[in-house]
């Protein structure tokens, strides 16, 4: 049954184009996909997921990056939405390698300064190493769009460091130096080809979705660290 679900993350098909090599009906599928999305098993899953990644300290809070992207709805513009991510730059053996510590799905035409605090209040608590669960990253860049005084006021009460590119001052080129964690991040949830286009009528469908893309990307991640290659 999981299988079958990631398959249709993964290829993007119509729940009807199941092959019967899953031996289960897309019926049954779809019914099982709603009623695990109905019980946040995806989110529950994806904190697992980091729990571990934490604990073996692949996650460094000392920055994070947030943008969004925007998919195509399907037959229109009907039920048009953004994907918001916030991604911790993680580095190990002298590379960094971005993760998803969390993701949010709103309306289209939302500005993007008005989903900065709930994306930040979004992060789970995290298991790290040595110290208690984290949720709180040391300081956050963002490109101009957020540079509005809500949006300084947010960070500057949760004690995070401000490292948004102000308007008429700042080149955004210069945080491609960190925002690139968050470009890549991003194309890796887009490698999921049902994600690049919205099929879902019922939002929380599609949030179920990211979630478990992201879920996939950061044990990809896990399975990397425990097999590393061989020299």
């Amino acid at each position: 049954m999981f299988a079958a679900i990631v398959f249709v993350l993964a290829t993007g098909c119509a729940w009807w184009q199941l092959p019967p090599t899953f031996s289960v009906s897309h019926q049954t599928a779809h019914r099982r996909f709603t009623e695990w999305s109905e019980a946040a098993l995806w989110a529950k899953l994806h904190r697992a997921v980091l729990d571990r990644l934490g604990a073996a300290g692949e996650i460094d809070w000392s920055r994070a990056i947030v943008d969004g992207a925007s998919p195509r709805a399907k037959k229109g513009d009907r039920r048009p939405v953004r994907t918001r991510s916030i991604a911790a730059s993680q580095v190990r053996r002298s590379t960094s390698c971005p993760t998803a510590p969390d993701c949010g799905v709103s309306a289209a035409n939302m500005h993007d300064s008005q989903a900065l605090e709930p994306l930040v209040q979004g992060i789970p608590k995290i298991r790290s190493r040595r110290a208690p669960r984290r949720r709180k990253p040391a300081k956050i860049h963002a490109d101009k769009a957020y540079d509005l005084p809500d949006c300084h006021h947010a960070l500057r009460e949760r004690r995070i460091g401000d490292r948004i590119a102000r308007r008429g001052i700042e080149s955004s080129t210069r945080l491609d130096r960190h925002r690139w964690v968050i470009g890549r991040s991003i194309a890796w949830l887009g490698g999921y080809h049902r994600l690049t286009i919205r099929y879902e009528r019922y939002g929380h469908l599609f949030a179920a979705f990211l979630a478990l893309a992201a879920a996939l990307a950061c044990y990809k991640k896990l399975g990397r660290r425990r097999y590393p290659p061989t020299s």
